[in-house]
C-alpha cells in the first residue's frame, strides 16, 4: 500500500481555490504525536485546545471549528475515533465530542507501516506541507505539532516539481530589492535576506513566474505569508487590522507600511496579476485592513 498516495487522497472541501488545510493539520499533529507517543489515542479534550490553535494561525482566515477535522478526517481510512460508548465517531459538535469522551488515533495499518518503514513519516509530512502551505510556514508548523524533520526525505514524492529559476527571476524583476521596504543586502556578492514570495501558494496552483512572485525581505515574507500583509489591487500594501505592535520596530517595520505603494517590477516585466491578488486576499490576508 502505498501511504503518499493515500495521503494525497484525503477528501476536502474545495470551492474556487479555497484553502481547506483542516484535515492536514490534524494529520500533521498526528504524527508529532505518534513520534512522541506511538499510537496512543489523543482525547480530544486534550488535543482540542492544539488544534484550535493550529486552525487559527494556518487555516483559511474563517473560523472553523477542530471538531470539523477531528471527525471528518475518520472518512479517509487514516483515522480512528472511539469513545466511551464503543468504536465511531460521535459527530464533528464540539459538544458530542467532550461529552463522549471521544478519543482519535492513526489507523493501525498506517501506524504499522510507521514503525516498519524508515523515513515514511517525514515523507508524509512533507508532502502535506508542500501540498498545503508556503515553504515559509513549514518550520513554524513543524514546532507547533512537535514534528522532527532533520532526518533527509527518501523515496518518490508525489507533489510537483518547483521551477528552481523562479527566485532568479523575480529577484532581478524587482532589482533585487523587497517590494514592500526596499531592503536590498547582499554579503560576499551575493544577495543575502532576500526571498522570491508566491501570492497565490505554489500548492494551490500558483504558478512559478513572475507575475505570481513579489521580491520580500526575509521577515516581510513570512508576515506575508501569515497573512498579516497584503497587496491591494492598485499595488498599495495592506497592514491587517489585527496585528498588534507596540515597538518602534513594529510600527517603522509593519504599522507603517499601511496604503504605502509597494515597488513594481522592472519596465517590460509583469507586475502581480489581479487574479493571484484576489485569490491572496480572499485565502491568506486577515481582514480587516487598517485605515
Amino acid at each position: 500500500m502505498d501511504w503518499i498516495e493515500r495521503v494525497a487522497e484525503i477528501r476536502r472541501w474545495t470551492r474556487g481555490g479555497e484553502r481547506a488545510p483542516h484535515k492536514p493539520l490534524l494529520l500533521l499533529y498526528a504524527l508529532g504525536r505518534f513520534q512522541r507517543n506511538g499510537n496512543r489515542p489523543i482525547a480530544f479534550s486534550a488535543a482540542e485546545a492544539e488544534l484550535k490553535k493550529l486552525l487559527k494561525e494556518y487555516g483559511p482566515p474563517r473560523d472553523t471549528s477542530p471538531g470539523y477535522p477531528f471527525h471528518h478526517l475518520t472518512t479517509d481510512g487514516l483515522w480512528l475515533v472511539d469513545t466511551r460508548h464503543g468504536a465511531g465517531s460521535p459527530g464533528p459538535g464540539l459538544g458530542r465530542l467532550r461529552d463522549s469522551e471521544a478519543a482519535g488515533r492513526l489507523h493501525p495499518d498506517l501506524a504499522r507501516a510507521l514503525s516498519e518503514e524508515p523515513g515514511l513519516l517525514g515523507r508524509i509530512a512533507r508532502h502535506l506541507l508542500d501540498a498545503n502551505f508556503a515553504p515559509s510556514l513549514h518550520a513554524d508548523l513543524c514546532l507547533l505539532t512537535g514534528l522532527d524533520l532533520e532526518t533527509p526525505a527518501t523515496g518518490t514524492e508525489l507533489t510537483k516539481r518547483r521551477d528552481p529559476g523562479f527566485r532568479d527571476r523575480v529577484l532581478m524583476a524587482y532589482e533585487y530589492c523587497c517590494a514592500f521596504c526596499s531592503y536590498d543586502g547582499w554579503l560576499d556578492g551575493a544577495v543575502v535576506g532576500l526571498d522570491a514570495a508566491h501570492v497565490r501558494w505554489w500548492a494551490f496552483d500558483g504558478p512559478d513566474d513572475v507575475a505570481n512572485g513579489l521580491c520580500l525581505c526575509a521577515i516581510h515574507h513570512k508576515l506575508f505569508d501569515k497573512g498579516v500583509l497584503g497587496l491591494t489591487e492598485e499595488h498599495a500594501i495592506a497592514v491587517s487590522a489585527r496585528f498588534v505592535g507596540r515597538s518602534g520596530a513594529s510600527r517603522d517595520m509593519v504599522l507603517a507600511l499601511a496604503g504605502r505603494p509597494a515597488r513594481r517590477p522592472q519596465p517590460g516585466l509583469d507586475a502581480v496579476d489581479r487574479e493571484h491578488l484576489g485569490w491572496h486576499g480572499r485565502q491568506v490576508f486577515r481582514t480587516p485592513a487598517r485605515g
